[in-house]
């Protein structure tokens, strides 16, 4: 599905899409980034439908986009939350969702962290190791407290994605490795402040085949069943995410069909299924709206298209090599050419593509990086001091600034100015 946002069919259609971002550029400024709430719940909706009568629960991948109007927004469908962070636990709160809503996972939980997680009583907290799995056990019973518990296992499986993205083979930080599961669950069910609850897995990111995540799910089915067969009852089954878009335009795995394969790999169990997708549904949804600031070329060197928007806006062509498509907003008459889109940030790896075929286009010319709604804004930084860019979410016929522009003085809110002798402070005496 191509949200209305990015692409048009017919000229009429073109010219709507054009003077919508060109209104949005006027009023926010570039760089910006721009979301579309009908892709979004479009998304959902596939992704819900697909389960059936199977008892089931999506949990938002928070890390994807952590912006209160996006995380909202899924909670209005019916979302649960996946929080990897105490500060995303603390987001999803403030935007509605009950604790009984929010799975907290994450590879290095600091004390405080797990301590705040069981005071609330979370939905499940996903144990990466038998360490942790020790400190939660006890932190929770000088509270009084049982903390529900999920598993993290690695099953040992190659998603076939990005390294930097691959969280399921035995060289990665994540989870335990599956064949110390059993052990670990019995441990669990011989501590009062411990119930387990539930296996997690999740073994990699953008990834573009269906079969590696159908013997994920195989393999913590039987890791179920086997549970079940030693007298210990859990109540879900966690399937991660993971499920990979479209950059280039092409064939991508279809979302439905992964919900369906989940569906048969559970076989009848009996127990409720949850999935954690993040990119898949908003990442197709948003474009990060850019503006040419230089072209140049000399004699026997490359040409190269400069952009307001850098790797502070969009760090994954940096971070790992990504591929995302970039247009005129308005198309000039002429050939494409080769050109290396780059940013403005003092890093040769601040590039968007080199030797990509593009269209003429001249300085002060509107762009827009697509598939940008996914680690985009929840990946930027400061770097150069350069503020945030606004967020924009185009609904129908309307659009709304959900997040300004971040000013100097919100940068330097909490330094003090030791130049002000208003401020400075002298040791304590």
């Amino acid at each position: 599905m191509t949200p209305r946002i990015l692409t048009a069919a017919a000229s009429a259609a073109a010219e709507i899409v054009a003077a919508r971002l060109e209104a949005i550029a006027a009023a926010a400024g570039t760089p910006a980034y721009v979301y579309e709430a009908g892709h979004i719940r479009a998304a959902y909706a596939q992704l819900d439908a697909a389960f059936g009568g199977t008892p089931h629960a999506i949990h938002y991948a928070m890390k994807a986009n952590s912006s209160l109007a996006i995380v909202r927004l899924v909670r209005t469908l019916g979302s649960a939350a996946d929080a990897n962070s105490m500060g995303e636990v603390e987001v999803a709160l403030r935007c509605g969702f009950a604790p009984s809503e929010i799975v907290f996972t994450g590879v290095g939980k600091r004390h405080e962290e797990l301590e705040r997680a069981v005071s609330l009583g979370l939905l499940a907290i996903n144990v990466e190791s038998p360490g942790e799995l020790e400190r939660l056990a006890a932190l929770a019973a000088d509270r009084g407290a049982v903390a529900r518990v999920a598993l993290r296992v690695n099953p040992d499986i190659d998603a076939r994605s990005h390294p930097h993205i691959s969280t399921g083979l035995k060289a990665n930080k994540f989870g335990v490795p599956i064949e110390m599961a059993p052990a670990l669950f019995r441990d669990i069910a011989a501590r009062p402040s411990l119930a387990a609850v539930g296996i997690h897995v999740h073994i990699g990111s953008q990834i573009t085949t269906l079969d590696p995540l159908e013997r994920a799910a195989e393999a913590i089915v039987r890791l179920a069943r086997a549970l079940g067969d030693e007298g210990i009852h859990i109540e879900h089954l966690d399937f991660g995410g993971g499920v990979g878009i479209a950059y280039d335009g092409g064939a991508a795995p279809d979302p439905a069909e992964y919900v369906r394969r989940i569906v048969g790999a559970a076989g009848g169990s009996g127990l409720k299924l949850a999935i954690e997708p993040g990119r898949v549904l908003i990442g197709p949804a948003g474009v990060l709206l850019t503006r040419v600031v230089d072209v140049k070329q000399f004699p026997g060197a490359r040409r190269f298209v400069v952009l307001d928007a850098g790797m502070t806006e969009l760090m994954r062509p940096a971070l790992y090599g990504a591929f995302h498509r970039i247009d005129p907003v308005r198309p000039r008459p002429g050939q494409p050419v080769p050109a290396d889109i780059v940013g403005p940030i003092c890093e040769s790896t601040d590039t968007f593509a080199r030797d990509r075929e593009l269209l003429p286009v001249e300085v002060g010319d509107l762009m827009v990086i697509r598939d940008a709604g996914a680690y985009g804004a929840a990946m930027g930084s400061n770097y150069l001091r350069r503020p945030f860019p606004p967020e924009v979410m185009v609904d129908g016929a309307a659009w709304r600034i959900t997040r300004r522009r971040q000013t100097l003085d919100d940068m330097l809110a909490l330094e003090e100015d030791s130049a002000d002798p208003k401020t400075r402070k002298g040791p304590e005496r």
